[in-house]
């Protein structure tokens, strides 16, 4: 099935920002988690939107996709680069020596690589950093106002104790039949400036040149096992509804020694069933009878702090807004207590009794 273009898959116009392009994807990634959806085609458009998100995320593979299409994606795959041998066979350049200054950088951000056969040289690049986690946490309305401390649980992959993380049940290795131990192996991939020997990470070692002897029985081999992990969370007073808080190292651990990702928990505030937030400030609408309104007097009020009573001006017209101060929530990493506004609504009676009626005939003739 031919590859759909990444601004489609995530719904966005090519002039997205960075912000645009992470919103699109925590929500098509929750759409189309097969552990949500059962859909048969979901794991396919969770994968589809994993791989967009990859490429628009990052400056530099956003730019060489711009620029070049999929074909300006082909380098990245996998993360590898061009090791330490050279370009055996590009227009004829082995063994090129020249000190290509910027070539070598700008050839780097698109393909972010080591050019051996141009005597860049270089190491590849590993990274077996734990992918990041992230979830949404949904709280009360007054747990955001003065905050509050949860305990969430959830799954992620853990090191496994057995082996401590190696994957072997003996600690012996051999080496890697595939790439005789280098960790890398070469390839020929057509690119944009012709065909070119690629050197890859060894996909049957992870490029670290070793395989397990014998699989620890726990993890079968992958360091890593699948484990429920219970966290405290503390949120700050004040916090706002869509912050997302980030704590290192609590998302997947690392295969082969790396460390573990990140989680990221995005608070979701419930709406309270009368009172409105906007910042540091509380808003709520209060009615109040006619003859309130016209003499003045003291009504009860619902604040954040509790039930307070509010002075009402003589003469208070439908729609005006009150104010109470410091009855707001506490400041998010600030001082001191935001407002309460109040908007006072009039309710006019539509039945009256015939002797208020009568009285009601007699005010509008004074």
């Amino acid at each position: 099935m031919a590859k759909r273009d990444y601004y489609e898959v995530l719904g966005l116009s090519k002039s997205a920002s960075k912000d645009e392009i992470k919103k699109s994807y925590r929500s098509l990634a929750k759409q189309y988690h097969p552990d949500r959806n059962k859909e048969t085609d979901a794991e396919t458009k969770f994968k589809e939107v994993q791989e967009a998100y990859e490429v628009l995320s990052d400056d530099q593979k956003r730019k060489a996709y711009d620029q070049y299409g999929f074909a300006g994606t082909q380098a990245f795959s996998g993360g590898s680069g061009f090791g330490g041998s050279g370009f055996g066979g590009f227009n004829g350049f082995e063994g090129f020596q020249a000190d290509l200054g910027g070539v070598e950088d700008l050839l780097g951000s698109f393909f972010g690589s080591s050019f051996g056969g141009f005597g860049f040289g270089g190491q590849e690049r590993k990274n077996n950093r734990g992918a990041d986690l992230e979830f949404n946490l949904q709280i009360e309305f007054e747990e955001a106002i003065f905050g509050i401390e949860k305990t969430v649980s959830y799954k992620r992959d853990a090191k496994c104790d057995v082996c401590n993380g190696s994957g072997s049940k003996n600690g012996k290795k051999i080496t890697c039949t595939t790439c005789a131990g280098k960790g890398k192996v070469v390839q020929v991939q057509n690119t944009l400036l012709g065909k070119m020997q690629v050197v890859n990470t060894c996909p049957a070692c992870n490029g670290t040149g070793e395989l397990i002897e014998e699989n620890c029985l726990n993890c079968g081999g992958r360091g890593i096992v699948s484990a429920k992990e219970d966290f405290k969370i503390k949120i700050p007073a004040g916090i706002p509804d869509g912050v997302t808080l980030r704590f290192e190292g609590k998302g997947n651990y690392g295969r082969n020694g790396g460390v573990a990702g990140d989680l990221y928990v995005t608070i979701e505030v419930k709406p309270h069933k009368s009172l409105e937030r906007k910042g540091n400030d509380i808003y709520l609408d209060k009615e109040i009878d006619i003859v309130t309104a016209v003499l003045g007097g003291e009504i009860e009020v619902p604040t954040v702090h509790g039930d307070v009573f509010m002075n009402i001006p003589a003469g208070t017209q439908s729609e005006q807004v009150l104010r109470l101060k410091g009855k707001g929530g506490p400041k998010f990493r600030e001082r001191g207590n935001g407002d309460q506004f109040v908007k006072i609504i009039v309710k006019v009676p539509q039945k009256l009794s015939s002797k208020q009626k009568k009285l009601w005939e007699q005010l509008r003739g004074t």
